[in-house]
């Protein structure tokens, strides 16, 4: 198997309950109590702290496995920032995407000028491995300044009307922002929000680019990697 033991050991539950619980999570707005009340429709009783201890504990670790599955990034990234209140303070959500609307990467910073611009790149060249043909940002300032000292030989487009592919991949964020009532730590909304953003777009194929065999079949494939990353389907 590609992974040595199961995450499960030592938990009540068995894990198609607890993948099942942080799938309901990370996919759909709801909240921790309302998966409490649809575990109990079922006749399994657990309480919504043990589920918010499933989510932290199994989210990140989900999406760690998801990763493996995503095919390689394209070679056109879109950045973009939005600002989110995290315990009554304004802070900044950083987010690129390919052309093909699959999150790279996520920063929660305080600030939006060249230096948190410049941190942003630094990390996604780091986990990608490698730089992009294309970058494509809105007439924020600092995205150049983040360009010339990390990227510079990158053709740099910067217009916001070419920007759309990435401002919509926060419309999901936003609405779980809303669901959960905003974040309470920077930490604690990173590590939420590092999970969000690689379980729920997993379930996000786009539909208005397929036909409805076609999206039938992928959504079933999808599910089939789901199940391999929460172990229900172990292989080989």
């Amino acid at each position: 198997m590609w992974w040595v033991s199961s995450i499960y050991e030592g938990f009540r539950f068995p894990r198609e309950i607890i993948g099942h619980c942080v799938w309901l999570y990370h996919r759909f707005t709801l909240s921790l109590r309302e998966i409490e009340l649809m575990m109990a429709e079922r006749g399994i009783e657990v309480t919504y702290e043990t589920i918010r201890t499933w989510c932290t504990r199994f989210g990140p670790e989900y999406a760690r496995r998801l990763r493996r599955h995503q095919p390689q990034a394209g070679d056109k990234w879109h950045l973009d920032e939005v600002f989110v209140n995290i315990g009554g303070v304004r802070k900044y959500l950083w987010r690129a995407v390919d052309q093909h609307g699959n999150v790279l990467d996520i920063l929660i910073q305080s600030r939006r000028d060249g230096r948190a611009a410049t941190r942003f790149f630094r990390k996604i060249l780091k986990h990608q491995g490698r730089r992009p043909r294309v970058l494509v940002t809105d007439k924020l300032a600092s995205y150049r300044v983040a360009h010339r000292r990390t990227i510079s030989t990158t053709e740099h487009r910067h217009n916001k009307y070419l920007n759309n592919r990435c401002e919509n991949s926060h419309q999901p964020t936003r609405q779980r922002e809303h669901a959960m009532k905003g974040f309470r730590t920077v930490g604690s909304a990173q590590r939420f929000l590092a999970s969000f953003s690689r379980i729920s777009p997993h379930f996000r194929p786009p539909r208005h680019r397929m036909t409805a065999t076609a999206h039938r079949t992928e959504r079933a494939t999808r599910f089939q990697v789901w199940d391999q990353v929460t172990e229900q389907t172990l292989t080989a």
